[in-house]
């Protein structure tokens, strides 16, 4: 029987699927002392997406925010994630900010990276894992899987060669945005990994998007996988991975262990629970089996987005159409993998083209630079006709003339104005102006009133975790008696 390790995806993929990344520091740090007693083998915590939210829709300083958290979790090891080729931003960011990033991340208490990049620019991760191991940090090179006629297992099978022949990367992640990997196709994708993974142990992230994710990370064990991504149950199923719950318990039901103390599980649901409640945040649920997620392969946390770009128009009634465009124009793009940047290039596009009626009149500069190659190469070649669509945009000219850049990190503290690498990070992640009123909000928040008192929050606690129907407790200032009812 197999040991299996746990990673706890909740305050990172899982907030990120259901509250687009508004889970603030305030809001977890009440529970994260009991996270950090759970077993997880890592506990997903940041990204620069995240702080690009905190900074400018909660007014929230990310890098006091993460050290809040870091400090409430001192047996875990947090992980950060990246992009191997850019920061927030949709376009390229220099290499020298990208290596900032990660030590910076170190240097506030990461040890634990997934590095990913849907085109596998396989040197850019290389390096930043080097820079990782500055830190005795460990990193997961990540293979981005999407549906696609060419991307085959032979196709993944060589990615894993080439990330695992280097010696920072210490993990291979199998990562399912779609969850649209299914048992019959893992059987086959997962051994032709594994045999080029040079013996690196694999871990599993897939988004339940399709309720079928949970088929997978079964099949996944049968497989010879160890490591699986989870969330709380609050925060996990529909966009977001599966609950640590059921996971923890279908483990055990197929005879193997693991080292999680489940005991603790009710509390921490309760927690996030109570703060959807007090914010109106979503709670995630299973979804229904509907293949048109095969066909368009959004990732779940993007739906959304789609439907506010088409309320904005007036046009809620689009969705189908828009779902069935976004299908079209990936394929016609050369199948990207359908995570950042380019879900939401892909997804934008085929908005564009169903609101103003015209297929490719209206280009965005980052579907240029996308065909143009500053990203990387394509995985298949762009249909031809929208190539020439692409490069006659009025736009074009002046962003093929305007290739990526590469300073140094001198000349980007001299740019922005500062020798401490944590601002620079911010000046380069959000304008001065959102800084500025993030600044002008004060301190991190603790203050949320998710709970009416501490007495009553451990009587909960106390309730949550038992078993018997009848609870009495006393103290000098107090004596309660409570009756579980039913």
């Amino acid at each position: 029987m197999a040991h299996i390790e746990f990673h706890d995806e909740t305050m990172r993929d899982g907030q990120q699927s259901l509250w687009g990344m508004r889970m603030q520091a305030g809001m977890a740090l009440p529970i994260a002392p009991v996270i950090d007693k759970v077993g997880y083998g890592v506990v997903d915590l940041t990204g620069s997406s995240l702080f690009e939210v905190m900074i400018r829709h909660c007014q929230e300083d990310p890098w006091e925010g993460l050290d809040l958290i870091v400090k409430a979790m001192p047996n875990s090891k947090i992980r950060g994630g990246m992009r191997s080729n850019a920061s927030v931003t949709f376009g390229v960011t220099p290499d020298a900010l990208m290596d900032a990033w990660m030590r910076q991340l170190c240097v506030h208490g990461c040890r634990s990276f997934w590095i990913y990049d849907v085109l596998f620019n396989i040197d850019k991760t290389h390096r930043l894992a080097k820079v990782a191991k500055e830190f005795d940090a460990e990193v997961a090179g990540a293979i981005m899987f999407t549906l696609s006629p060419v991307h085959t297992d032979a196709y993944y099978a060589d990615k894993a060669d080439k990330l695992s022949a280097s010696p920072d990367i210490d993990t291979i992640l199998l990562y399912d945005t779609a969850g649209v990997l299914d048992p019959d196709r893992m059987r086959t994708l997962v051994p032709a990994i594994a045999k080029q993974a040079r013996g690196k142990p694999l871990e599993f992230h897939a988004n339940n998007i399709l309720g079928a994710s949970g088929i997978a990370y079964v099949e996944a064990i049968k497989l010879g996988i160890r490591i699986l991504h989870t969330a709380s149950r609050p925060m996990a199923n529909g966009p977001s991975v599966p609950s640590i719950e059921v996971m923890a318990k279908n483990v055990e039901l197929l005879g193997h262990s693991h080292d999680i103390d489940t005991a603790l599980l009710p509390r921490i649901a309760a927690h996030f629970e109570r703060v959807a409640a007090a914010t109106g945040f979503p709670t995630g649920v299973p979804r229904e089996y509907d293949l048109s997620s095969v066909h368009h392969q959004i990732p779940g946390g993007m739906s959304g987005t789609l439907k506010a770009q088409l309320t904005q128009h007036g046009m809620d009634d689009k969705l189908d159409a828009v779902l069935e465009e976004t299908g079209k124009v990936r394929a016609e793009l050369g199948y990207p993998g359908m995570a950042t940047p380019f879900s939401q290039l892909v997804g934008t596009l085929a908005v564009l083209n169903i609101v103003t009626g015209k297929r490719y009149s209206v280009i965005p500069d980052e579907v240029i630079q996308y065909a143009a190659g500053y990203y990387g190469e394509t995985v298949a070649p762009i249909v031809p006709e929208v190539l020439d669509k692409i490069m006659a945009a009025p736009r074009a000219a002046e962003v093929l003339a305007n290739p990526p850049e590469q300073p140094t990190i001198q000349e980007l503290r001299k740019r922005y104005g500062t020798t401490n690498d944590d601002e620079l990070i911010l000046r380069a992640l959000v304008p001065a102006a959102d800084l500025e009123k993030m600044r002008a909000a004060g301190p991190v928040r603790r203050d949320f009133a998710f709970f009416s008192s501490p007495e009553l929050e451990q009587v909960r606690d106390l309730m949550a975790l038992s078993s018997s129907k009848y609870v009495e407790i006393r103290s000098a200032r107090m004596a309660l008696a409570l009756r579980r009812g039913g």
